[in-house]
């Protein structure tokens, strides 16, 4: 079953322009939430975003990775919470490649020097599909 669910999962959140919620650690050592709109994933496994590299996220990362990731959902019913660690990306291939229409809104292209990918790396799971549950790592 957790394999199923694993696989569920990570369709359930490759539909174009899902946000989910990325809780990082402050600098007072707080956890802290924010949405965010998911660019590009394998599955749960990892997942990117695009951000810039002036605000309090890439900050927050360069002092402590560990991040928590959760999207949601009524209708379908699920909640997917993903812990594990994030990092900043600033090579320009895969900025490139992870850059999507709507970042045009934020930033004049991907070579833009306060753009940048953040890259989230699963190492344990909760998701929750339907009312069944099931966690676990990868």
């Amino acid at each position: 079953m957790s394999h199923d669910f694993i696989e569920r999962a990570g369709e359930l959140i490759s539909v174009e322009n899902i946000e989910c919620v990325l809780a990082l650690i402050d600098d007072e050592g707080y956890p802290t939430a924010s949405t965010i709109t998911l660019s590009k994933n394998d599955g749960i496994k990892w997942l990117t975003f695009c951000t810039n590299t002036q605000n309090n996220k890439t900050r927050r990362i360069s002092k402590c990775n560990k991040a928590s990731i959760c999207f949601y959902s009524v209708f379908p019913l699920f909640n997917i919470t993903l812990v594990g660690r994030i990092m900043i990306v600033n090579d320009l291939d895969l900025k490139r490649e992870m850059w999507y229409e709507e970042c045009k809104y934020h930033w004049s292209s991907c070579e833009s020097e306060h753009f940048c990918v953040l890259k989230f790396t699963t190492e344990r799971y909760n998701i929750m599909i339907d009312e069944e549950a099931v966690e676990g790592e990868i």
